[in-house]
């Protein structure tokens, strides 16, 4: 008979046996074996929109995109055949010293371990190693696209230029030879073609007057001969001129750029290109967010040029021009700083013989304004010569048109060439409120500066003794008192400035030196 005591305790030990067995099944020890997994914590995700990327533009350009690598001919230079080996003290070696050794039968001229014939005549030495020097070698390699799909395809020129072999290699690795249709340092632009029977992948030029600043674009190129390489960024202005020639119009960009992407397409989301990457800005020569690119309008035009001729024949008008500035331009009379003054016209060129004149500014290219001396080359240039163009200047207080036919751009640009005087005329005279002590030249154009004082306008304008005078408000003189009247006839008419014509080794240019300070 169980007592309430041993009752309390045989339940006391059946709570703990059931206990335990729970605590084993849990653990995984003993035969109890329960269907419920302990719960883990997942990892965070949050199902928020993703940003647009750029795979799929790059998944359907990359084709198109080739690196360029280009041998030249090396010729040696060195006088002997293995003297270009040859350091101080190398004769002094002993005979037998292994790197005496090693360099004589470099050059083949005897020693125990070559095998070759002996060459006892020095010429014939230098045959032998001439032959050894023979062959291209590689001397550039940058980026480049195709732009039909029969193999016609973009680079720079300074990527090509003094190349003998090019090879393409595509973005599955394949090498490819393409022969130099043709180039344009000018824009730095180059064409290449590949003989190949099957059609090729290829890219399109965008409009780029609708390109933007902050637009996207991606750059896909070769650099480091890390080929294939993608970089995104935003264009961060347009209208560049960093000094490469006539025609700079650059777009910056600040995808990264480096040595070996010179050629290669910067593209917009629609796959189309809108530059051509050609420099970049660095100090240190990596990426540092700052390239430039060939606009496509630009390379459309070049290009087309130099797959159906092989080079580009340019309109050319034959001036020398300058900027106008705040002080020509109220010289001039003019409402606003624009255009291009004529510095120089060359007489038997397109401009000489329509009539434009030294002072003359031009404004405006088949009725359509010109801001620059940039612009205006670009204009020009864009134009066929022989075709007539009716140039807008600004002439003597008013505008006027002139029809001039244009001319063909030379290989060389033209220098033109101004009168050059003996400045050591013995008469001299002081324009104080010029600053200007001048003296009449012999030959009786213009007037020699023969000191300037250095506190005035003259000196700030960067003229100097020895420059030459020739002109005063479009009007020639050969006399101080010419200079004054010219002044005073500029005071009378409102004006705050007189424009000199002044000429320099050869080089004619104008400064606007103010009147009437007081």
């Amino acid at each position: 008979m169980l007592t309430n005591t041993s009752t309390s305790k045989t339940r006391s030990r059946l709570m703990a046996a059931a206990a335990s067995i729970a605590l084993a099944g849990t653990l995984g020890f003993g035969a109890i074996v329960t269907n419920t997994w302990p719960v883990m914590a997942e990892a965070v995700r949050i199902d928020g929109p993703q940003a647009p990327g750029f795979a799929d533009v790059v998944q359907l350009v990359s084709p198109a995109v080739v690196s360029v690598r280009v041998k030249a001919k090396v010729q040696n230079t060195a006088d002997d055949g293995g003297q270009m080996f040859s350091g101080p003290g190398f004769d002094r070696l002993p005979d037998n010293h292994p790197l005496k050794r090693f360099f004589r039968e470099f050059r083949g001229d005897g020693g125990e371990l070559d095998s070759g014939p002996r060459f006892n005549d020095r010429n014939d030495r230098k045959k032998r190693f001439n032959r050894r020097d023979r062959g291209p070698r590689p001397v550039s390699q940058g980026s480049g696209f195709f732009i039909s799909e029969d193999g016609f395809l973009v680079t720079n020129n300074h990527v090509v230029d003094g190349g003998s072999e090019f090879t393409v290699v595509m973005d599955d690795g394949q090498e490819l030879d393409a022969s130099l249709v043709g180039s344009d340092p000018r824009t730095d632009l180059a064409v290449l073609k590949v003989e190949e029977s099957r059609k090729f992948v290829y890219v399109d030029f965008a409009d780029d007057s609708k390109v933007r600043v902050g637009d996207w674009v991606v750059a896909v190129g070769n650099p480091f001969g890390l080929g294939g390489t993608v970089t995104a960024g935003i264009i961060s202005a347009r209208g560049r001129d960093i000094g490469a020639g006539p025609y700079d119009d650059f777009i910056q960009i600040d995808a990264a750029v480096n040595r070996g992407n010179s050629g290669g397409p910067a593209f917009n989301l629609n796959g189309e290109v809108v530059g051509i990457n050609t420099a970049i800005f660095s100090p240190s020569g990596g990426n540092v967010g700052i390239a430039f690119a060939i606009p496509a309008s630009t390379a459309k035009q070049v290009v087309a040029d130099l797959k159906q001729n092989g080079s580009v024949q340019r309109g050319f008008l034959g001036v020398q021009i300058q900027p106008v500035n705040k002080d020509i331009a109220e010289s001039l009379g003019l409402s606003g700083e624009k255009g291009a003054l004529v510095a120089q016209s060359e007489p038997d060129s397109p401009a000489g013989k329509a009539g434009i004149v030294a002072g003359d500014v031009i404004t405006a290219v088949d009725g359509k304004d010109v801001a620059s001396p940039k612009e205006l080359s670009r204009v020009i240039s864009s134009m066929d010569p022989g075709k007539p163009a009716q140039i807008t200047i600004w002439r003597k207080g008013k505008s006027e048109v002139v029809s001039v036919n244009l001319g063909k751009l030379p290989t060389a640009d033209k220098q033109a060439k101004a009168d050059t005087t003996d400045d050591s005329g013995t008469e001299t005279e002081t324009l104080a409120e010029l600053g200007l002590t001048l003296s009449p030249n012999e030959d009786g154009k213009g007037l020699i500066v023969t000191d300037v004082d250095r506190d005035s306008d003259a000196a700030e304008r960067g003229i100097q003794a020895g420059d030459v005078i020739v002109a005063v408000n479009s009007k020639e003189v050969s006399s101080t008192a010419e200079v004054s009247a010219a002044m005073a006839e500029a005071s009378k008419a409102g004006r705050k400035a007189v424009l000199m014509q002044v000429t320099r080794e050869d080089a004619s240019r104008f400064v606007a030196l103010p009147v009437n300070k007081s």
